[in-house]
């Protein structure tokens, strides 16, 4: 689910280091294919293994290109050491932002020496001819290693270290000493990007009101109380990731996408999984989807209504992707009367480097292991994600709460990501399943509820949101699902990565996005739907509130309750499985 990514391109443009902030939180969302690392362990990030002999094997029968880049380095050195390199970090490069690595005689040949070296093994990773799942780990585990050494990470090294030292007459030292070896002690083993006292949910966050309508083993439905004298017929039923709580989608007032639907006339039901724990192993994608529909007919008992808007998000949105196929095997497509997509992924066939990390023996060994516990455990998926995007997630929290000894500061978003859930081991191995057959792409590659899924026959108008800076769930990847499903689709790409794409407020203003007019057919080639998209100023929000405006019904006056004789209220939002560590 779990906003400015770790570019994809190369180790030189590695550098950003940002304050935390909207676009620091992006780690969080799930993607299949990153299932395997979290069930086996993330040592593969600085070991590309096959790939690796691979690469040295194509590297050594390339010795002039070896001597050039070599020679070059050799050269550029030199020039570092003569006082003359003109090598420097860029602006956006916060990890060099303390003016002693730029004015110190010593530390600026340290960095110069250490950008001079990326760039050589960037540029020798991207000369080496390998296939993408090769270069792809090749580069990962190059980064990886390099982010590392960065001389911005070493205690004898960093001015800023240094500074505190100084100034807390080693207060500091002790302090980030403490803060290391508790952040080691358990899983995940990531410094703390958050204070875990910051937020309290359903006194900070998961505020907006509303009432659990029902309670299954699965999952309890939240239903919202209007806030408009008058409200839409058809609701909508917001199916939220599955390996990460539902209050991603209601954070603090001005930030809940909750309460600007309820705000808007809508009528929103929102699914919150249990936690699950060993004893649910058994729950796989027919158990979820399942509860998707069985929420879809209590939202329909409760309003009157015969249709809903279904809204799925990243691996909620791939099990309803499924359900939504499901019910036009069987005829009952017609209870759909939309279908939104929020940053998913249907088709892995080319999900940058997180697709590239993923092969059979691998994903076999990890459904073992999940299988052997009963679950995978939300934590191993944090420190997966988190080491996605080292210099940002991993690196710039090492400096401030260990070389500095601070605390992070509170941020919402990295709350949530370090609020994590675990995932049963039968929905693990569908997962994995079905991203390594890309089964979502083929008619009938899998199954459901009895019967074969063909997206094709998903004949609903959808809405679509993609994220261009998300590193997760990559925007041209998200874009095929116009060419997967059936009817009219409006496919809309959000300036923003993979959570600040959902947490994407209209009072934003930084925020734009992309879209096609309407009625426009979207071709097959994304850069070919890039092409025609125009720029919108301000939030996808507004835009969307219309969207779902047109496709929602008449209005009726607002419901003074909630739920109705057959689904009594049970308690307030947000509800007690949220609450479930």
């Amino acid at each position: 689910m779990s906003a400015a990514p770790r570019s994809t391109g190369g180790l030189p443009s590695r550098g950003a280091s940002p304050e935390p902030g909207p676009e620091a939180g992006d780690v969080a969302a799930p993607l299949d294919l990153l299932l395997t690392d979290a069930a086996l362990g993330p040592t593969r990030r600085f070991f590309p293994g096959v790939s690796g002999l691979r690469f040295t094997r194509a590297l050594a029968a390339q010795p002039r290109l070896l001597a050039t880049r070599l020679g070059g380095l050799a050269g550029e050195l030199g020039r570092v050491v003569a006082g003359t390199s003109q090598v420097a970090p860029t602006r956006r490069d916060r990890r060099f932002a303390d003016p002693a690595w730029t004015q110190n005689p010593f530390l600026r040949r340290v960095v110069q020496a250490y950008l001079a070296t990326t760039t050589t093994v960037a540029g020798l990773v991207g000369d080496v001819p390998l296939s993408r799942r090769d270069t792809e780990r090749v580069r990962f585990a190059a980064d990886n290693l390099l982010d590392l050494l960065a001389p911005s990470n070493n205690p004898l090294l960093s001015p800023v270290a240094w500074k505190a030292v100084i100034d807390t007459g080693g207060r500091s030292a002790a302090a980030g000493t403490w803060h290391l070896v508790r952040d080691m002690s358990s899983a995940p083993r990531v410094p703390e990007m958050v204070p875990a006292d910051a937020f309290e949910v359903g006194a900070d966050l998961g505020l907006s009101p509303g009432a659990v309508v029902r309670r299954d083993p699965v999952y309890e439905l939240i239903q919202y109380r209007p806030q408009t004298p008058s409200v839409r017929t058809t609701p909508v039923v917001i199916i939220p990731p599955t390996i990460n709580k539902f209050y991603i989608l209601d954070l603090v007032p001005g930030r809940s996408m909750v309460e600007y639907l309820v705000g808007q006339g809508q009528q929103v039901f929102v699914v919150s999984w249990r936690n699950p724990d060993a004893r649910h192993s058994k729950w796989g994608a027919e158990t979820y989807c399942q509860a998707i529909l069985d929420a879809v007919d209590t939202a329909c008992d409760i309003t009157g209504a015969d249709t809903v808007q279904l809204m799925g998000t990243c691996s909620g949105g791939i099990l309803s992707s499924m359900a939504v196929a499901h019910l036009a095997q069987i005829g009952k497509q017609h209870r759909i009367a939309g279908f939104t997509l929020l940053v998913t992924l249907l088709d892995q066939a080319a999900a940058g480097t997180v697709g590239a990390l993923a092969d059979k023996p691998t994903a076999e060994a990890a459904i073992v292991a999940s299988r052997a516990r009963g679950y995978l455990d939300g934590r191993s998926l944090a420190e997966v994600f988190a080491w996605l995007r080292p210099n940002e997630l991993i690196w710039n929290y090492w400096v401030n709460n260990y070389l500095q000894g601070k605390r992070p500061p509170a941020f919402d978003i990295l709350y949530w990501n370090a609020d994590t859930t675990r995932m049963t081991a039968a929905l693990h191995h569908d997962f994995v399943r079905m991203a390594l057959g890309n089964a979502l792409t083929h008619p009938g590659g899998t199954t459901v509820l009895g019967t074969e899924v063909d997206l094709s026959k998903v004949n609903v108008d959808s809405y679509i949101v993609a994220g261009s800076a998300d590193h997760i769930c990559p925007w041209q990847s998200c874009y095929r699902s116009t060419q997967l499903l059936g009817g009219t689709n409006r496919f809309v790409l959000s300036t923003n990565g993979h959570i600040a794409a959902l947490v994407n407020p209209p009072t934003n203003p930084k925020s734009s996005y992309q879209t096609t007019a309407d009625g426009q057919d979207n071709p097959p080639d994304p850069q070919a739907w890039l092409d025609l998209a125009k720029t919108e100023q301000g939030s996808w929000w507004p835009d969307y509130a219309a969207w779902l405006a047109d496709r929602s019904g008449p209005e009726k006056p607002a419901p003074e309750t909630l739920g109705n004789a057959r689904f009594t209220a049970l308690g307030p939002a947000p509800g007690s499985y949220v609450m479930d560590r």
